[in-house]
């Protein structure tokens, strides 16, 4: 039987680069997502993800890099990151349209739990991401 997909896509009046450093550089990610994302972004890599001091909640490994096109990690909560059926994949596609971004996020091989839980999520931040590009500010408690 296939794993559960969420598909969540957002037009954003931005630019490629921009979307792609909101998305890999760790003191953006705080503050819309209040969480970092930390990795080198190579291929093979660790990334984390967690509030900036503590531990992540979190991790994965960088699969495909393709900067400011894409970018594919695994994605597994940190307490489970030793157990395969816990390990998911996002993969982040940015594309240029003009003026805006078309950035889709992708995110598969999910247990019930995990969609259920990431259905909330993935809108909340991707809202707070689009936010922060075009306002430079974000929304409080997107989470709330």
């Amino acid at each position: 039987m296939d794993k559960p997909q969420f598909v969540y896509q957002i037009y954003i009046l931005s630019t490629a680069e921009k979307v792609w450093t909101a998305l890999t550089d760790a003191d953006v990610t705080a503050k819309y997502w209040q969480r970092s994302n930390v990795s080198d972004w190579k291929v093979g890599s660790a990334w984390t993800h967690g509030f900036p001091g503590a531990a992540p909640d979190v991790v994965g490994e960088v699969l495909e890099v393709d900067p400011p096109r894409r970018l594919v990690t695994s994605w597994s909560p940190a307490s489970k990151a030793n157990d395969p059926t816990r390990r998911s994949r996002v993969t982040y596609e940015i594309e240029q349209l003009g003026e805006k971004v078309r950035l889709t996020v992708t995110h598969t091989e999910l247990t019930d739990e995990g969609l259920q839980s990431i259905s909330r999520g993935w809108p909340a931040v991707l809202s707070n991401l689009k936010t922060f590009l075009e306002t430079g500010r974000t929304i409080p408690d997107p989470f709330g």
